[in-house]
């Protein structure tokens, strides 16, 4: 671990503090820092981190904190209040990294990062539903162990994806499914009509309507009190055989165990980057199932949706220090 500084002599500058960042990212941190020049300092610590009381030690005194890969509790909260006023969350869904009322009576803002990432989700979204349908990663792993298994794949030209949610990474998914030829239908709380349009989709307010009618599910939903376990064992129960059912948003919308129950009957396949626990145990009765495909939370993480992140993170930095508001959440 290193830290780099910028104007440490600059006494008159507020500080602003990054206490832990991945590896691969310094780099892209380290050349966006000249956004903050004449602004505050900045210190960052160049390895992960998530012992709170050395990301307490590394904040101390500081103005602002960008916060990437950890959460906040209450208790670590209490610790930075004592000299911290602008927290910038490098992700969206910041109401799960930490607690948005507390961080309000402390007198701290709260910002996020918005659609930074939504073509590389949903790449990754269609990635999935590949390696399901054909089993390229697979296949290339037994080829390398000796074994040349001829595995019959699935096309998914034709065949009926269904989108529960249909905000920027929805849409972003809508226009590759449409391309390669699958039929769109959407699930959401309003019906975008110039959007259904643009990729031939239909739209219901129902889901169990949408999961009994499509061969493929992707959820695609911010994780908040309404989304919450809204995908339950029953709906779940209505996957026909063979259906696909893609994962790439939050664990908890999903009613716990239910899902694991459903592919434990062995007749659906599953496409996973996120799960209840992260990172996963490996006890987690997932590992022990065939019929799921699982990666360790990356759909966001390439290069573009990095710089992306950076640049917005900055944005908020600098509006704090500047007396604006930028993606401001409280």
């Amino acid at each position: 671990m290193s830290v780099i500084e910028t104007a440490s002599t600059r006494e008159d500058l507020p500080l602003m503090v990054i206490p832990s960042c991945m590896p691969s990212m310094v780099e892209a941190f380290r050349s966006a820092f000249s956004k903050l020049d004449d602004l505050c300092r900045v210190r960052m610590y160049t390895d992960t981190v998530l012992d709170e009381d050395v990301l307490a030690s590394r904040c101390k005194d500081a103005d602002s904190v960008v916060v990437i890969g950890f959460r906040v509790s209450d208790a670590l909260l209490e610790k930075l209040a004592t000299s911290v006023h602008c927290m910038v969350f490098g992700g969206t869904g910041v109401a799960n990294y930490v607690n948005l009322s507390a961080a309000k009576e402390h007198g701290i803002r709260i910002c996020n990062v918005e659609h930074y990432g939504d073509e590389a989700v949903a790449e990754h979204t269609v990635a999935l539903m590949f390696e399901l349908a054909r089993h390229s990663g697979y296949l290339n792993q037994q080829l390398r162990n000796g074994k040349w298994i001829e595995m019959e794949g699935l096309e998914l030209n034709g065949k009926t994806l269904g989108l529960v949610g249909f905000g920027g990474i929805g849409k972003a998914v809508a226009k590759i499914a449409h391309g390669i030829g699958m039929k769109v239908a959407v699930c959401s709380r309003h019906e975008d009509t110039q959007a259904l349009q643009e990729f031939g989709a239909t739209w219901t307010s129902s889901i169990d309507e949408l999961i009994e009618s499509s061969d493929v599910v992707s959820l695609h939903l911010g994780l908040n009190e309404q989304t919450k376990g809204m995908i339950t064992e029953a709906h779940l129960a209505k996957l026909h055989p063979g259906a696909l059912f893609i994962n790439t948003a939050r664990a908890e919308l999903i009613e716990p165990g239910a899902l694991v129950k459903r592919l434990s009957e062995g007749d659906v396949l599953a496409g996973l980057d996120v799960f209840d626990h992260e990172p996963l145990p490996m006890d987690d009765p997932l590992l022990s199932l065939s019929n799921v495909v699982l990666t360790p939370h990356v759909a966001w993480f390439t290069q573009e949706a990095v710089v992306n992140v950076i640049a917005q993170c900055f944005d908020g930095v600098s509006a704090f220090y500047r007396g604006e508001r930028y993606n401001v959440v409280v």
